[in-house]
């Protein structure tokens, strides 16, 4: 028998085990951009406009990054870069994950890995591909929105959205838009790689607790301690984080470096800000990992039930 037939899993002899590429359907699609959709809309993009000011203005309070985000706009500050660029980000980012991370998942089980290091491997390669496919410019024009807001203090209305994007497109280009995407992508693929690995210590641990080890469901509130567990616990890479963020902003400080790379700004917040400086904005942050937790695994069931009906697919990705 040859080794490609072992992969492939064309033969039919008993011990090899078949390996399956997993689908991806329409109806997970939908699914993913649906959950995603409602999460970046209702808590998520607050929290995340709170984590961006923090990390952006590290020397502000809690209470003073509140005060600066109402300044910009009572309620509707909290929601600057929601439209278009946190929708684009929350209806496509699902997608490229779920075709990546299935490729990667497939071949990495072909080299000989068991679930638990493929399933890391095509979350960690999918994150990746995020961040340089769609979410790059999308945090990038998002940060910008929200630290220019400034001049609105200063009496100055600041550029639509959309003439910012060109003005920034066409004085620096496709780099100017993608500023910061190499920080998001390192973002991404430890953000993956520890909320799969961190999540799945949660459950072994929620199972032992609960006599339910030999594979039993768990229930709706465990899988979400699991997740939250393991989505909270991913913000040990904040740095990575307040970097973008800084690698983004339209914050002007005449201290800071030109061409600023991640090892640049690293450099720059601690020198600074100090080790403090590089955790701005951790709490928010922790925050909307469970925020995210609780959409995808409490309404799951009720927008797979839906989108089933919608389209007459069965839905097979897990949420």
């Amino acid at each position: 028998m040859s080794a490609q037939q072992q992969v492939l899993g064309t033969s039919a002899a008993p011990g090899v085990t078949k390996i399956e590429k997993k689908p991806v359907k329409f109806s997970n699609l939908l699914l993913g951009a649906g959950l995603n959709l409602f999460e970046v809309t209702t808590l998520g993009q607050p929290l995340e406009v709170i984590k961006t000011t923090m990390a952006a203005n590290r020397k502000d309070s809690f209470a003073g990054a509140m005060s600066r985000i109402w300044g910009r706009g009572g309620i509707l500050g909290y929601y600057q870069g929601l439209i278009p660029w946190a929708w684009i980000e929350a209806s496509t980012k699902g997608a490229v994950l779920l075709f990546v991370a299935s490729e990667a998942e497939y071949y990495a089980k072909t080299f000989g890995a068991n679930n638990f290091v493929s399933g890391i491997t095509g979350g960690m390669v999918g994150g990746v591909a995020q961040a340089y496919a769609t979410m790059g410019f999308c945090t990038c024009m998002k940060t910008v929105e929200i630290t220019q807001h400034k001049l609105a203090a200063q009496g100055v209305k600041p550029p639509s959205t959309f003439k910012t994007f060109a003005d920034i497109y066409r004085k620096e280009g496709i780099r100017g838009i993608n500023k910061g995407v190499n920080a998001v992508a390192i973002r991404q693929t430890t953000n993956w790689g520890s909320r799969f690995g961190l999540s799945r210590l949660a459950e072994s641990a929620i199972r032992k607790v609960t006599n339910k080890e030999h594979g039993e469901k768990l229930s709706g509130f465990e899988k979400i301690i699991a997740s939250s567990l393991g989505g909270g616990l991913s913000a040990w890479n904040q740095p990575i984080e307040v970097i973008r963020v800084e690698m983004q902003s339209k914050t002007n400080d005449p201290n800071r470096p030109k061409n600023l790379t991640v090892g640049k700004t690293f450099k720059y917040i601690y020198e600074s800000n100090g080790i403090k400086g590089l955790y701005r904005g951790v709490t928010p942050r922790i925050g909307l990992g469970v925020w995210q937790t609780v959409c995808m695994v409490a309404l799951g069931d009720m927008a797979k039930e839906a989108v089933e009906k919608l389209t007459g697919d069965k839905v097979t990705a897990k949420h």
